[in-house]
């Protein structure tokens, strides 16, 4: 993640203070970066290793993944010890992240002057005038030019300060805004949790010393004794700045902080990835918006795992039922791997009425003691229709009515009710394994290398499919057909030819909501769509695949241009 994470302090006698960075940068490709900031062959480095002028050299080490550079001064004024991360000389840490050749550095200021500015210009902000109600919390902030931050602010507890706690933020800085909004989730919650760690820490060392020495009452006490001037005693003590290190009682925090941070730009950049739009986006895209989930804050949630397009599957009634379900469903079956295995399992014929049933929105029910193989079937499957017109249930213990979905996966025994039987709009296949299929009619015809050697196929349906398909139907048998075409070649004529017919049906939708037309005027746009009358059904059906944004887009256009139309 291209992005800078500072740890902010706000001190009383310096203000609001850079106490630790650490940002990502991408290692030379032909150059080896030493930890002087040197390359082999004597280059400048790096700018992360530049140093200032007033900077001064340190001892260096290395361990693994973990190095250590130079610590440097960001300014010629004495830091106290509560705006200092890093002693004069002291190492800072460094990893590295050898499968993307990244280095994360963490060091007191950034070493870029411009990067710099920026965090000490989002420092001073986070901890003065851009803050949440409460001061505690996350806030965003930021413009074009100096860059856009997200701050969290808090408290850590001190019982030698003023008020018994100290003023801390943590920014990410960044020149990208929507990467940064849309990262809010992700950033939001672990930050919260690296400051409750801080907190938790600190409350306990508060705790110990407020139980030693009750500070509260020691200041009531010496108050009357104190000059109007001695601002330090009145904070409480001779040693009101304390570090962070104190506070918490943890010498290791800065190595640890540093871990978290790095870890957090590292995934960070992971979560997120940009794609190239060669032209508008395609129907499916938009399904994908339509399904896509909001949070509370406003922002989209983004899932990177493969989900199961059943959400729970069906399950019998009756107190047998996870028994049956058990002994009925089985795992490991064979599996289909694309639409010319499919053909060759099923046969021609018997792919040419599967196809034809899909392509106009008939239920294809599936009986199968596999789940991979139903799961494989309907993935192949779906290849053939728009996103929006596939509701799938992979595997259930009993019938789902048609209006749930269109591709239905059945356990071998599950029957199906009387009305589905005398219905037109359904096609039953029933995958027989080997041990129950002795009839040679029903048997597979394949090689003994294809895992479907030896099962039978039983396809089944009470209604007759017209004699002639839809268009798009003879366009794939004919690319089906041809054997020097390979796996991509394929899918890439199917994607195409899906939205060439999504802009007809898109086009046909448009038309039908424009107003009243008689029959003459939809077959006259029908022959300038060149879709025949065997298309129709298909029409019919991919026009409920259409995306609900498209719908609310031309409802809206159609109601403006009606509006305009009026005298």
């Amino acid at each position: 993640m291209n992005a800078v994470i500072s740890l902010c302090h706000f001190c009383e006698l310096h203000g609001p203070s850079i106490l630790f960075c650490t940002q990502s940068f991408h290692t030379g490709d032909h150059h080896q970066q030493t930890l002087d900031g040197k390359t082999e062959q004597g280059a400048s480095g790096h700018p992360l290793f530049r140093r200032s002028r007033s900077s001064e050299s340190g001892s260096s080490a290395a361990g693994g993944d973990q190095k250590a550079g130079s610590a440097s001064h960001a300014s010629k004024t004495e830091l106290c010890e509560a705006c200092r991360s890093f002693q004069p000389g002291q190492p800072n840490f460094i990893s590295h992240d050898h499968e993307v050749d990244i280095s994360y550095i963490s060091t007191q200021h950034p070493h870029n002057p411009q990067i710099f500015a920026m965090v000490r210009q989002a420092c001073i902000r986070s901890l003065s005038c851009e803050v949440c109600q409460g001061r505690e919390g996350p806030i965003f902030f930021g413009d074009e030019h100096h860059g856009y931050v997200l701050s969290y602010t808090f408290f850590i507890k001190d019982s030698h300060a003023r008020g018994f706690q100290r003023w801390y933020s943590i920014i990410v800085v960044m020149m990208d805004r929507i990467f940064l909004l849309n990262s809010w989730p992700f950033l939001v919650s672990n930050l919260r949790s690296l400051i409750d760690e801080l907190q938790a820490k600190a409350v306990v060392v508060y705790e110990q010393e407020q139980s030693d020495r009750p500070q509260r009452a020691e200041r009531i006490n010496n108050q009357v004794f104190l000059a109007p001037g001695d601002i330090r005693r009145r904070c409480g003590g001779s040693k009101t700045f304390r570090s962070l290190l104190e506070l918490t009682s943890d010498k290791n925090l800065f190595r640890y902080l540093h871990m978290v941070l790095a870890w957090i730009l590292k995934a960070g950049g992971r979560r997120l990835t940009e794609k190239v739009l060669e032209g508008p986006p395609k129907e499916e895209a938009l399904i994908d918006l339509d399904n896509e989930e909001e949070t509370e804050e406003g922002f989209i949630k983004v899932s990177t795992m493969t989900m199961d397009p059943d959400p729970a599957g069906g399950v019998m009634d009756g107190p047998t039922a996870e028994q049956d379900s058990r002994e009925e469903w089985q795992d490991g079956g064979p599996v289909f791997t694309s639409l010319h295995h499919l053909r060759n399992v099923l046969g021609s014929l018997n792919f040419h009425d599967l196809a034809h049933h899909a392509l106009i929105g008939n239920q294809i029910i599936v009986r199968c003691h596999f789940k991979s193989t139903l799961r494989s079937f309907f993935e192949v499957l779906k290849t053939l229709l728009p996103v929006g017109c596939c509701h799938i249930i992979t595997h259930s213990d009993h019938y789902e009515e048609s209006f749930k979905c269109n591709f239905l996966g059945l356990s071998p025994n599950t029957s199906l009710p009387g009305h589905v039987k005398l219905s037109e709009y359904y096609i039953l296949l029933d995958i027989i394994i080997p041990s129950q299929s002795p009839k040679d009619r029903e048997k597979v015809i394949v090689e003994e290398s294809d895992p479907f050697y030896g099962y039978g196929i039983l396809m089944s349906s009470t209604g007759s499919l017209p004699d002639i398909g839809p268009t798009i139907l003879t366009k794939i048998q004919n690319v089906l057909d041809n054997e020097n075409f390979t796996q991509e070649v394929i899918n890439a004529f199917l994607v195409a030819l899906k939205e060439e017919w999504m802009n007809k049906v898109k086009l046909l939708f448009k038309f039908t909501r424009a107003g009243s037309h008689t029959d003459e005027e939809t077959e006259r746009l029908l022959l300038i769509l060149k879709a025949k009358p065997e298309d129709k059904s298909l029409l019919k059906f991919w026009i409920t695949g259409l995306s609900s944004q498209y719908r609310s887009h031309l409802l809206t256009t159609s109601s403006m241009g009606a509006l305009t139309t009026l005298p």
